[in-house]
């Protein structure tokens, strides 16, 4: 008690004595500390708060953070809490104020050095409300200029650092594009189904879309195992359409995933290198096929042995082809028509023996009791058409062999004469025909070189006796055929208009490939007018022209005028000139000698930006080099002013269109192969897509269109000038 007292007592004398020195001036430096504790205390609580302005800072400053993505879209700032804070600082400093002087009104020393602190704080507060609306302008100003961001640069890259960017390989993206893309969303097809869409594709003639079927669906898309069946149908497509080098890359392939190669890949394979672009080419790796094939112990079979046959036929080893023949026959393996089929067109690759081994093949499937088909018929066309007997030696011992004893008398020496020569006494008239199973030779008096296709269809029984031993073996001619044999019968009017009279007698219709024979085999005996007579004979029937009858048609335009008229009708057919029309005209301007002819062909390949063949750039250097020769000789053609004029502006046009066409200053070989088409260039062209095709999938499939011709009068044709004899010799 006497404690609480005593505090009690004491409380009283402090105040006095805190009352009195405030009076005095004694506790000034206490209240001027306690005054200083109240303003830091204000000071504290409005820098801690927002209304100092840190946030306003903050927002302000946010677009040039490096790290930040996106501008601030929304406003910092808003008017009316600005406001409320300006209003708030106000009456915080009037409210300061008045306490300020009621504290230290007394003290002179103590209220000068208030006002000094509260003017202090006045100035602050002035230079936060001035900072605070620089802050609110430049946000506005991030605002107004959010619509064009600015590059901060990489936000991995701290200061001033920046690194080189390298530029990645090409590989290497692609790996890891591979390996980032996920599969197909819908389902993995099986076998069956994925071989569907590539037959879809080869019989549509899409050899790359058959492919990316495999090499872009299959293995990268679905990434799905492919079996030994995919890839036999698509070394199958390929060797059918002539793209040997991807059938062999493709076989490849199929090794090195360990999958299994059967018979049928090797017949596929054998049939790329028959079809193969070049001849060489298809040898060198039919060659080496079969290599691999004796080095595993592969026994081929009939079908094999038929491919092989055709392949090096058609690349012209023919005596490899007969090898592959006998060992089919010691094998004991069934030798049919097809395997002597493939051997007579391997007899056609061979210009100066063919038809001569084209006749011991023959009479050898005719003892082998085979009777010949309706391609055995046309390959011996094929042979008489394209191929020679040799000398005439050997050709005297095949006669012996294949004809009965008593005939084989042919008196050679007797006669020197270089003709066929045949009795034309019609009551003694009888053809030779070397096809029948004992050959006869009928009037044959004297055999020779024989050099022309029309005199060895003769020695088969001209066009007559070969219909005659078709309808004996049961074969019925086709236009194909009919075809074939009008480029094999005799070259006059008289031999033409019986071959029309036999199509016409069977009943069948005939193509613009039979009328375009026709044309071509009448222009190269220079009968123009019976050619044109063709074109009539196209109209009568209700046929259409094509490139090629214009094509055939060029070969007889020997003049300027005759061209112009040409390619007039084109043009009115809707038809494009081509580098062969072109050529076909070149060849008749320098033979006719015309400069003016000349020029102009090259003008119309420059205007129509037609590429130059190897046959055009041969005809136009042979005619540069004959024009020189013969000025070199002095020939007195050489020596007018019109020759002068038109050779001078050949001259020019013919550096000029070596130089529009890039083969200035190159020979001829190298020109010719800069020119030169590379056999596999359309298969790397990209599919153009947004473009309709020109012609439909299965219009260029669909069979030509073929017309009877019974409207054609044949008794009123042309018929051939002076005397023609068809079995007399064409000097």
């Amino acid at each position: 008690m006497a404690l609480r007292f005593l505090s009690l007592a004491l409380r009283t004398n402090t105040r006095r004595l805190q009352q009195y020195g405030t009076a005095h001036g004694l506790y000034s430096n206490t209240a001027f500390g306690a005054q200083q504790d109240f303003l830091h205390r204000q000071l504290h609580v409005r820098v801690s708060d927002q209304e100092a302005g840190l946030q306003t800072r903050r927002e302000a400053n946010r677009h040039k953070n490096p790290f930040q993505d996106d501008l601030i879209e929304d406003s910092p700032i808003s008017e009316t809490v600005e406001q409320r804070k300006s209003e708030r600082a106000d009456k915080v400093r009037i409210k300061l104020t008045k306490e300020t002087s009621r504290d230290f009104g007394e003290a002179d020393r103590g209220t000068e050095t208030a006002k000094a602190r509260a003017n202090k704080v006045r100035i602050k507060s002035t230079k936060e409300t001035s900072e605070t609306e620089t802050a609110k302008a430049k946000a506005d100003k991030v605002m107004s200029t959010k619509e064009t961001p600015v590059d901060f640069g990489d936000p991995d890259c701290f200061g001033g650092n920046r690194t080189e960017t390298t530029t990645p390989n090409a590989s290497d993206m692609e790996e890891e594009e591979f390996l980032s893309r996920p599969t197909r969303h819908t389902r993995k097809l099986r076998t069956k189904e994925y071989a569907r869409l590539i037959k879809e594709h080869l019989n549509a003639q899409r050899i790359n879309d058959a492919i990316a079927v495999l090499e872009v669906r299959m293995l990268r898309e679905d990434r799905v195992k492919p079996e030994n069946y995919i890839y036999n149908l698509l070394i199958s497509g390929c060797a059918k359409a002539g793209y040997t080098r991807k059938a062999f890359n493709l076989y490849t392939r199929m090794r090195q995933r360990g999958l299994k190669v059967t018979g049928g890949t090797y017949t596929s394979l054998f049939n790329a290198c028959a079809n193969a672009p070049s001849h060489l080419d298809g040898l060198s790796r039919a060659r080496q096929l079969r290599h691999n094939m004796l080095e595993k112990g592969y026994e081929p079979n009939v079908q094999n042995y038929n491919a092989m046959i055709k392949a090096y036929g058609r690349c012209g080893d023919l005596q490899t082809a007969y090898t592959l023949a006998d060992e089919l026959l010691e094998r004991q393996l069934p030798l049919s028509v097809d395997t002597f089929n493939l051997l007579l067109q391997a007899c056609a690759s061979d210009e100066q023996h063919g038809f001569r081994y084209a006749l011991l093949t023959w009479h050898k499937m005719l003892r082998r009791q085979l009777n010949p088909d309706y391609y055995s018929f046309n390959a011996m066309l094929r042979c008489v058409r394209d191929c020679g007997f040799g000398q005439l030696e050997q050709m005297q011992q095949v006669l012996a062999e294949i004809t009965a004893p008593e005939q084989a008398q042919l008196t050679a020496g007797g006669n020197s004469s270089s003709q066929l020569t045949i009795s034309t006494n019609s009551n003694e008239l009888e053809l030779p025909n070397l096809l029948l199973p004992q050959a006869q030779l009928g009037s044959l008096v004297a055999l020779a070189e024989v050099t022309r296709p029309h005199e060895r269809f003769l020695l088969l029984g001209g066009l007559t006796g070969y219909l005659d031993l078709m309808l004996a073996h049961k074969i019925t001619p086709d236009i194909k055929s009919f075809t074939a044999m009008l480029e094999v019968i005799a070259p006059t009017n008289a031999a033409e208009k019986q071959l029309l009279s036999f199509v016409r007698k069977i009943g069948l219709k005939a193509d613009i490939d039979f009328f375009n024979i026709l044309i071509k085999k009448r222009s190269m005996r220079f009968d123009y007018a019976s050619a044109r007579e063709v074109l009539t004979m196209i109209r009568t029937t209700g046929l259409r022209p094509d490139i090629v009858t214009y094509g055939v048609l060029a070969l007889g335009c020997r003049t300027q005028q005759e061209a112009r008229e040409l390619l007039q009708q084109m043009q009115a057919a809707d038809i494009r000139m081509n580098i062969a029309i072109l050529g076909a005209m070149l060849r008749q301007g320098c033979a006719q000698k015309s400069f003016a002819y000349v020029n102009e062909i090259m003008q119309l390949s420059l205007e129509e930006d037609i590429r130059p063949n190897e046959a055009f750039l041969r005809h136009l250097h042979n005619f540069h080099r004959g024009c020189a020769r013969a000025i070199d000789a002095r020939h007195p053609s050489t020596k007018t002013p019109a020759f002068k004029k038109g050779h001078s502006k050949f001259c020019d046009k013919y550096r000029l269109y070596y130089e529009e066409q890039g083969l200035a200053g190159l020979k001829l070989e190298d020109a010719v192969n800069k020119v030169k088409e590379r056999p596999y260039a359309q298969y790397k062209e990209a599919t153009v897509t947004g473009i309709e095709p020109t012609k439909h999938e299965q219009v260029k499939r669909k069979q030509k269109v073929r017309k009877y011709i019974k409207k054609i009068k044949i008794a009123q044709l042309s018929d051939d000038p002076g005397d023609a004899n068809p079995f007399k010799r064409i000097e």
